[in-house]
């Protein structure tokens, strides 16, 4: 670690030094590193926090070859609007929908660190990789809560529109796509769900990795630098896809929404305010398509191969093509 990393981060602490940095792991394509940061209380106690270093490498490294400038200055502000999430607009979630507390953040030069309380001290030490009915319900219940604290708020300082894939955001994929209804379609697709009159923030990465459980049952999210307006179906949809195959989005998709509206009852019945929560349910429902579309879309040009481009995605994908005249 640097010398000014090291004292920006002892300033956001207010401590004198630190005892112990431990890497978790490297950022994407070589933009910086999570670790975890020890140092020792006045009391005698030791404290720890986790801390994301961002510094954009000269060039990116892409797993899959999308080094472009515009990747880059996407990848490049997905850092920005993190620290901003977290500093203007993570204090108002709460324990339904758990986050990291910010600590502090700076930014200098072509470096930025945040500073966050590290959640699995905190009792969300546990991370899983294949998830059960039980796992993927908390974590639906979570983004369920999450959009009900934001419904209806305007973005500001986060992404106008949220989630890594969206369209106005992936020129390149766009231009990549096969010839065909779905790269014909993908304006409309997009434009059905921006036009719900049921915005909220959305996550914008809801996988399964994004999650740490706690022994009780609860979880807490991480990561979001992609956070932003849109209809909440995006994470729904995203999240289900990347922990269920499709014989288990086929067998359980009556379970995946009626579990997701019911918690989202639940959380909105708990917020002051009127909302009409049959009509929100029968908007996002018609949606719920439209968003495993969207992100098929970005799929079949980003890595066409990939295994989430499966006979369920393709099913909602033509449903929803079929409801937009595609």
């Amino acid at each position: 670690m640097g010398t000014e990393l090291h004292a920006k981060i002892c300033e956001l602490l207010g401590v004198a030094d630190l005892l112990e940095v431990q890497t978790i792991q490297t950022l994407w394509s070589g933009c910086g590193q999570i670790a975890r940061v020890r140092w020792l209380e006045a009391e005698g106690e030791r404290g720890c926090a986790v801390i994301k270093h961002v510094k954009m490498p000269d060039a990116m490294d892409h797993p899959r070859g999308w080094n472009t400038d515009r990747s880059a200055r996407r990848k490049a502000r997905s850092y920005a609007v993190e620290a901003g999430w977290y500093a203007d607009w993570s204090g108002r979630c709460d324990a339904a929908c758990r986050v990291p507390r910010c600590v502090g953040h700076a930014a200098w030069g072509d470096e930025r660190v945040l500073v966050l309380e590290d959640v699995d001290a905190s009792g969300f030490a546990g991370r899983v990789t294949r998830a059960s009915l039980g796992e993927l319900g908390a974590c639906i219940g979570w983004l369920a809560a999450f959009h009900a604290v934001f419904l209806g708020e305007t973005p500001a300082g986060l992404w106008d529109k949220g989630t890594y894939w969206h369209l106005d955001t992936r020129p390149d994929e766009w231009e990549a796509m096969p010839e065909g209804r779905l790269k014909r379609g993908a304006r409309a697709l997009d434009a059905a769900l921006d036009a719900s009159g049921f915005q909220t923030v959305v996550h914008g990465d809801a996988k399964l990795a994004n999650f740490c459980f706690a022994d009780d049952g609860r979880v807490a999210a991480v990561d979001f630098q992609y956070v932003g307006g849109g209809c909440g179906m995006k994470d729904l949809a995203y999240l289900v896809g990347g922990c269920l195959d499709a014989q288990g989005c086929f067998d359980h998709e009556a379970w995946v929404l009626d579990t997701y509206f019911a918690a989202l009852r639940d959380a909105l019945a708990k917020r002051p305010g009127q909302v009409d929560t049959a009509r929100l349910e029968a908007d996002w429902r018609r949606l719920y398509p439209f968003a495993w579309a969207d992100f098929q879309r970005f799929l079949v040009g980003w890595s066409p191969g990939h295994w989430k481009v499966s006979a369920y995605s393709e099913h909602m994908t033509e449903l929803a093509l079929e409801a937009c005249g595609g």
